[in-house]
């Protein structure tokens, strides 16, 4: 008996009958011979930490468009922090660690440079639109691997595709990455608000601290224990109707402070200018972008999503370079 199939029999002794158990997988779009040592999920998370998309989110914002100071989450150090609130509940839950982790690790892997304002602008202009969720999903797919995807298995990229509030997981390991995404970064991101001086504790509503606790971290405890005492036996993850209406107003909060006040948002319009033209120029001149994508023309993707591909991939950085390399003029030299 290999070790992964060791680890199989395991799950099914120790996990929930409502777990979804690596050996009852629905499999890959291409089969493969297993790991005698790793699980489906096992495999699938080491997969999107050695990928390309993955080491580009260490310089993707969450909230705030080039944060000067170091302690400023992005979009990667959410990724972590949404992975490890998920293993505490899929552990309580005795659901599948390894699947959660996976999920976590590859639920943004197609956001954009700039946060949500990229995703606006390429989703307004481009007629074929665009989310990063599906976008995660086509990185998974299709584009890591010179073209030839991830190969990842169905319940991951299922709970990949349906991270978002509106999405419907076909198993409780991607309900689990679905609400702990919500609770991170509402969490994370009113701490990096109190820190960037936008808010203070003491503009969250008095009602919400009585209910959730009067700080960040007693929050989110909160919000943890209530989803694990709902939900424990249970073939659903959810919070009660009290917390989740404490939470909704929270997030409510979040939105009307932070994420659409001046001070966070005074530089996304710019963001926004800057991502629609790389669009238009890449449309017009497909033959500027890297040799990796315009392999995809080549092998017959259209055009628009390969824009699009190209620069949902770029960094904040990266962008803003490629910007000034086209745009910008040089000054003249003789020398």
């Amino acid at each position: 008996m290999t070790i992964r199939e060791e680890a199989q029999l395991e799950e099914e002794r120790i996990l929930s009958p409502y777990a979804a158990k690596s050996a009852k997988s629905r499999g890959r779009e291409t089969y493969e011979e297993e790991c005698d040592i790793r699980t489906m999920y096992q495999r699938d998370r080491d997969r999107i930490i050695h990928s390309k998309a993955f080491r580009r989110l260490k310089d993707k914002t969450q909230v705030f468009l080039a944060p000067q100071g170091d302690h400023y989450r992005n979009r990667l150090t959410h990724t972590i922090e949404v992975s490890q609130i998920a293993r505490t509940i899929a552990k309580a839950l005795r659901l599948n660690e390894d699947l959660v982790e996976a999920i976590a690790l590859g639920h943004d892997l197609g956001h954009t440079p700039f946060g949500h304002a990229g995703e606006r602008a390429l989703d307004q202009v481009c007629p074929l639109g665009f989310a990063h969720y599906k976008q995660s999903v086509r990185i998974a797919e299709r584009l890591e691997r010179g073209g030839k995807g991830l190969n990842l298995t169905f319940e991951v990229r299922d709970g990949m595709m349906n991270h978002r509030t509106s999405g419907t997981p076909h198993t409780l390991e991607g309900q689990v990455v679905r609400i702990s995404d919500k609770i991170s970064y509402i969490h994370h991101d009113m701490d990096d608000a109190k820190r960037a001086g936008v808010i203070t504790e003491e503009a969250v509503p008095k009602y919400l601290r009585e209910l959730l606790g009067e700080t960040t971290k007693e929050r989110l405890n909160t919000l943890i224990h209530d989803i694990v005492k709902n939900s424990k036996g249970r073939d659903e993850v959810l919070l009660s109707p009290e917390i989740e209406a404490g939470m909704k107003a929270l997030r409510e909060f979040m939105f009307e402070e932070v994420y659409l006040s001046p001070v966070a948002k005074e530089e996304e319009e710019k963001a926004e200018q800057l991502v629609e033209t790389l669009y238009k120029y890449y449309v017009r001149n497909p033959e500027k972008m890297s040799a990796e994508y315009r392999k995809l023309l080549k092998e017959g993707e259209v055009q628009e999503r390969v824009a699009c591909d190209y620069i949902s991939g770029m960094t904040d950085q990266y962008s803003m370079e490629k910007f000034r390399e086209i745009f910008i003029p040089k000054g003249w030299s003789v020398y």
